[in-house]
């Protein structure tokens, strides 16, 4: 009997836990829809991961690893669960997003991105139309090799290198980003593993061949059709838009019309509400502003191998620099707030200064080498605002190894913060506005700084070449990480930290968007307070147009 009785109660303890096993596994499959299942079934396979799958999608290749790491992922499961009472509802509609980027096996875990196969009108229909982009010229001969424009000749020994030089236009960086998207090697045609989404929409295109001429409605037809277009499909409504972004190869100001008057500029695409969803990388970026993010202007230099920027810097490290500073640019007569004046004159009457002038048809500023060779036989660069805060000579100056010297934070500091050091002083020098409008000499600043901290400075400044540059999008550079792989390492971060805020229960109420050019100037840990900046980015800047 005693026996009996134990096997009785041996039998009722397994059905007790046959229960609660399946009570527990119906709650996981049906709170997070079914594709958990997923996930248990890569929890219980070998850690011997079985090939990857080359899957194509138009002319890219995706790899999309078919494996997990399974101690991480049942670490993620539990994070998951234990959150689950604090979290967005939305969380589980990434979730497989997430288990997958905790995959240390995975070389490509935590970082596939989803490429849309937008309708051509967005993109390549553009691309045919070319002559219409730009009225002033011809933009076609610019969008030949993959963005990068017409081939340059090393014809002027020194210049230039044998390969890797082409007459790029400064906003063409639409197609380059594009066409590096399509060599990057973590594409995946699975959105639900994808760390972000790239929207391959031409929005600098679009908008600059309607700036001049066209009715509002004209000018936002393409960009309320995109918004449209994506709103309906299910890759948006996973996070309605905040993991996707897209590139526009012109400034923020040519997207940012503040009414729908005939004469106020540009368009209103980054006004539009699922605009402000997205992050948009731009040439150029808002101070006051948080859905779009600078990224560096296109150069003449795109090295379709390491060896290509290694011997590029040995080069600009051994230049003798006759020059103490130089300017190249045209003055800015109608506005009455311009230095470029005043920097003009001063290059004119000192012995170590050196000027290109700028602003005729015939200017020899419209010489890529004229340009580079003047850069590359000075110690530093002069680097007023352009017709915006900024100009893509900051870029070339930089590539020729020349110190940048700025007047505005806007110009640089605030901009391109993913790609450049917070502490500017290493790599630039900054001479407020009101200096030079009070007649301070730049010659006598410039000479005052110790020749070891120039030396310290130019080696900064050359180290930066690689992340300011975008290599030949018909190449893979094998140890550098170019702009483009820079600015998407810095999405996938920003979306993922938005997912885990979001898993975590943690908002962004106190976030100030008017401040934005604040926040990412901050260290971790740091709060927002008074910054020495505060009266630069007072006011809005009033004046729009091409920056050059």
């Amino acid at each position: 009997m005693e026996k009996a009785g134990y096997v009785f109660k041996q039998t009722r303890i397994c059905i007790v836990v046959f229960t609660c096993s399946v009570f527990w596994i119906c709650l996981f499959y049906f709170h997070f829809n079914g594709f958990e299942t997923k996930a248990f079934w890569i929890m219980n396979q070998s850690r011997v991961p079985p090939p990857a799958k080359v899957v194509n999608q138009g002319d890219t290749k995706a790899v999309i690893s078919q494996t997990e790491n399974v101690t991480s992922v049942s670490s993620f499961m539990k994070t998951m669960i234990s959150s689950d009472n604090k979290s967005d509802p939305s969380v589980s509609s990434f979730m497989k997003t997430m288990i997958f980027a905790n995959n240390k096996s995975d070389p490509c875990g935590g970082r596939y991105i989803y490429v849309y196969d937008l309708p051509s009108r967005f993109n390549d229909d553009m691309m045919k139309d070319c002559g219409s982009i730009n009225k002033w010229f011809d933009m076609c001969k610019f969008t030949t090799n993959c963005g990068l424009g017409p081939k340059l000749n090393n014809t002027e020994v020194g210049v230039f290198s044998d390969e890797g030089w082409f007459a790029t236009n400064q906003f063409t960086v639409d197609v380059i980003f594009y066409n590096r998207m399509k060599q990057y090697e973590c594409l995946t045609n699975d959105s639900s593993i994808a760390a972000a989404v790239f929207v391959p929409f031409y929005a600098g295109f679009d908008a600059a061949r309607y700036l001049w001429g066209y009715n509002v409605s004209v000018r936002d037809a393409a960009s309320l059709d995109l918004v449209d277009w994506l709103q309906k499909r299910d890759e948006w409504k996973v996070m309605n838009g905040r993991d996707h972004f897209l590139v526009g190869g012109r400034i923020t100001w040519d997207f940012r019309r503040l009414t729908d008057e005939e004469t106020d500029w540009g368009n209103k695409f980054l006004f539009l509400p699922a605009a402000r969803n997205m992050s948009v990388l731009l040439i150029e970026s808002s101070p006051w502003n948080s859905n779009d993010f600078a990224i560096p202007y296109p150069t003449y230099f795109h090295p379709s191998k390491d060896s290509d920027i290694f011997d590029w810097q040995d080069r600009m490290r051994k230049l003798e620099r006759k020059y103490l500073f130089c300017f190249a640019g045209a003055p800015r007569p109608d506005n009455p707030k311009s230095i470029r004046s005043l920097l003009i004159d001063q290059c004119k009457n000192s012995s170590v200064g050196k000027l290109l002038e700028c602003g005729s048809d015939e200017s020899k500023c419209h010489s890529p080498s004229n340009v580079m060779k003047m850069f590359q036989s000075s110690v530093f660069c002069l680097q007023p605002q352009g017709d915006s805060y900024t100009r893509r000579s900051a870029f070339d100056s930089i590539l020729a190894g020349c110190i940048p010297v700025f007047f505005h934070p806007g110009s640089f500091y605030t901009q391109y913060t993913w790609h450049l050091p917070k502490n500017y002083t290493k790599y630039s020098v900054f001479i407020p506005e009101d200096d030079i409008r009070r007649n301070i000499s730049i010659e006598q600043r410039l000479s005052k700084i110790d020749p070891n901290k120039i030396n310290e400075m130019r080696d900064e400044v050359i180290n930066l070449i690689p992340r300011l540059i975008y290599a030949d999008p018909r190449s893979k550079l094998e140890t550098s990480k170019d702009a483009f792989d820079v600015s998407v390492d810095a999405i996938i971060r920003k979306v993922t930290k938005l997912r885990q805020d979001m898993i975590d229960g943690r908002t962004d109420d106190d976030f100030i968007e008017e401040l934005s050019w604040k926040y990412a100037l901050l260290e971790e840990g740091e709060y927002i307070g008074v910054h020495e900046w505060d009266p630069f980015f007072a006011k809005q800047k009033p004046d729009n147009g091409n920056s050059k």
